[in-house]
């Protein structure tokens, strides 16, 4: 997963606050008409249409405390850039300024966080207050103070997505760089609320990265042992799934140990896990017995979940045009409507190919699908190679975190980087140890590096830990083209993290090569790609909507409280997995979909994944027999249009499923 922690965008998007009653706007439209007047009066007729939406942001934006309508007027009169040098020169100065300020925050949060994120002793009480610390978070407001913002106002259109998707095939680099520029002041959030919103999120993710379990501890309903090896505990959900994947080709013992991990997955869900089991090495439990009320944990999880809403929700009021959180996430940050993201998924979920599928792999198993089998992994060959085969490699090649910074050169020339291209990249990434499941952290400043924090045990790094770093290096990859080559800084990134995932996932497919073990030929490699993203896409698009499903319920049900979210979001679970998966699996009333830990502290995020694989799905297909270092490069250049448009420059097509349905289909004949 991707963890961009740029503040800036976090105060803007996931803002709380307790103000009994917002600022509101203070200006007028007769004040409007008047500083329009003289602009116009200074500058000419021609200057009209942008004076007055120029004028008209500004209003928007400017509170009773920024000054009376003549300080209003007089602000717009002085400020109002009439020639395009000048507003190239603002552009310019704003773009170097903003790059700078953004960036040394994002370095000082980055190391304000480390002993959180960073498995590097003890997390002390100290520690943790300096977490809930944003300098960041008065930044936006000090812009608006300043008048600095509402210059930017004044002389740059803030475009909507309808303005993005209507007019942007005809845009130059130049103005899409100015029209992201804009993002940044869509809405006029207190600094008070961002503060409250970075509590909210890292408690969220402070929370899921303690959420470790002990499966050597695990036993059946009669106290006698599951048999899972002494080892390291394993992160929920991330290394459960992990682990439930890997027990594939194992018999009825490998079937025992995923019927097990069901059951945890179930338990943490339903709140029926022992409090004392998480994060704890030493506690022998079942989970095939739900734990008795007075031991059960008791409603963290949707109580977690609920002071993320809560935290977001009171910033609903700064966004007229997009008043929910979920429109932000859909509209503002991903640039996709709502209604077509659920529409893509469903294309998925409901497919014919999908039900196709799910008979090839029952008659692979030679047994009915249980529920776990949405983590079906036996499309994946892993050359041959057990588990335990594969992590004797790992930890020979990879026994510390310096030793895989040190191989990041040759990896990068693996994939298919020139050697100096892998160089220059493996110069901008830094290699960390990680407290959780590992992940990616990009830089702002183009000076900057990005960071892969990534968990290696005592004793060496284990595959499944190494399958994830790859993935996070994807990431990274991504990161250092998309903001040390681009253009323009405003640009940099990609459309939205369904497009980084995407990216990330093509990288995570080539692992096994990297690691020099012989594959399929190309053919049967690309049919066990169109079904693997086929059934990847299947299981994390229900996760998806059940995500989607709980934000929706907990907006229709704001004062709802921790035991009813619990009851709601396993009842969500079940109508998703009633509607798309009992037809497939035979069984109904599942809750597994509920299960993922980006839920809780990453809310909304999930439905990138699917949307990951859809795009990974169609790049891989652009790479195919080319340069495969060239054209990531080329693709991630592109920066932050919208999705259509930056689909349209890498594949030459819009962003469908119809391809990977297709090519699963001609894979399963």
């Amino acid at each position: 997963m991707a963890r961009v922690t740029i503040a800036i965008a976090l105060a803007a998007l996931m803002a709380s606050s307790v103000l009994a009653e917002p600022p509101r706007p203070s200006i007028p439209p007769p004040v409007v008409d008047a500083a329009v007047a003289k602009i116009v009066a200074a500058n000419g007729p021609a200057a009209e249409v942008r004076a007055r939406s120029g004028a008209t942001q500004v209003a928007q934006r400017w509170f009773a405390s920024d000054g009376d309508a003549e300080t209003f007027t007089a602000f717009c009169a002085d400020n109002f850039l009439a020639d395009e040098a000048a507003l190239t020169e603002a552009f310019a100065r704003l773009s170097y300024v903003l790059e700078q300020i953004d960036g040394r925050l994002h370095e000082s949060r980055r190391m304000l966080l480390l002993p959180q994120d960073l498995d590097t002793g003890p997390v002390s009480a100290l520690d943790l207050k300096l977490g809930d610390l944003d300098l960041a978070a008065h930044v936006d407001e000090d812009l608006f103070r300043t008048k600095v913002a509402f210059v930017a106002l004044l002389n740059f259109p803030v475009d909507t997505l309808s303005v993005r998707l209507a007019d942007g095939g005809g845009w130059t680099r130049s103005r899409w760089a100015r029209s992201r520029l804009m993002d940044r002041w869509v809405a006029r959030v207190p600094a008070e609320a961002a503060q409250d919103a970075t509590k909210a999120f890292t408690a969220a993710d402070q929370y899921i990265a303690g959420y470790n379990i002990q499966m050597s501890r695990l036993v059946d309903e009669s106290g006698k042992s599951l048999g899972f090896p002494a080892g390291p505990p394993l992160i929920t959900h991330w290394n459960l799934r992990d682990e439930l994947k890997a027990h594939y080709g194992e018999g009825d013992l490998g079937l025992k140990k995923q019927r097990a991990i069901q059951k945890v997955m179930e338990r943490i869900v339903r709140q029926e896990i022992p409090k004392a089991a998480i994060g704890n090495p030493d506690l022998t439990w079942s989970p095939f017995i739900a734990a008795k009320p007075a031991e059960r944990e008791p409603d963290t999880r949707y109580a977690t979940l609920l002071g993320v809403f809560r935290a977001v929700r009171q910033v609903d009021p700064y966004f007229p045009t997009a008043p929910t959180y979920i429109q932000r996430k859909f509209e503002l940050e991903r640039q996709l409507p709502e209604k077509q993201v659920e529409a893509l998924l469903v294309s998925v979920l409901a497919s014919k190919e999908v039900k196709d599928l799910a008979a090839v792999i029952e008659k692979r198993l030679g047994r009915p699908l249980e529920p776990f089998d949405i983590w079906y992994a036996g499309f994946s060959s892993r050359a041959g190679k057990s588990e335990a085969e594969l992590d004797a490699i790992t930890k020979a090649k990879y026994p510390t975190v310096a030793s895989f910074q040190a191989g990041l050169p040759a990896i990068l020339t693996g994939l298919g980087f020139t050697p100096e291209k892998a160089r220059w990249l493996a110069d901008r990434i830094v290699v960390d140890p990680s407290r959780g499941a590992g992940h990616a952290m990009g830089a702002v400043r183009r000076e900057d590096q990005s960071h892969l924090r990534t968990r290696i045990p005592q004793g060496g790094m284990l595959y499944k830990g190494y399958n994830i770093a790859v993935h996070e290096l994807g990431h990274n990859v991504e990161q250092s083209f998309s903001l040390g080559e681009i253009d323009y800084w405003t640009l940099a990134g990609v459309p939205n993290n369904a497009f980084t995932e995407a990216l990330a996932f093509v990288f995570q497919a080539r692992d096994l090569e990297l690691l020099g073990l012989a594959g399929a030929d190309d053919e049967a490699r690309r049919r066990n790609a169109a079904l693997h993203d086929l059934w990847a896409a299947y299981e994390i698009g229900g996760v998806a909507l059940v995500d989607m499903g709980v934000w929706r319920y907990m907006y229709a049900h704001p004062d709802t409280q921790p035991a009813q979210l619990r009851e709601a979001t396993l009842s969500i679970a079940c109508d998703i997995w009633n509607r798309y998966y009992a037809p497939v699996f035979r069984v109904k009333d599942v809750e597994l979909l509920a299960v993922y830990s980006h839920m809780i502290s990453n809310g909304l995020y999930l439905p990138d994944y699917p949307i990951g694989h859809i795009i990974a799905f169609q790049l891989d297909q652009q790479f195919r027999g080319r340069d495969f270092g060239a054209e990531f490069e080329r693709v991630t250049r592109q920066g932050r249009l919208t999705p259509d448009a930056w689909m349209q420059g890498a594949v030459s097509g819009p962003l469908s499923a119809q391809a990977l349905l297709d090519e699963a289909r001609a894979a399963m004949k």
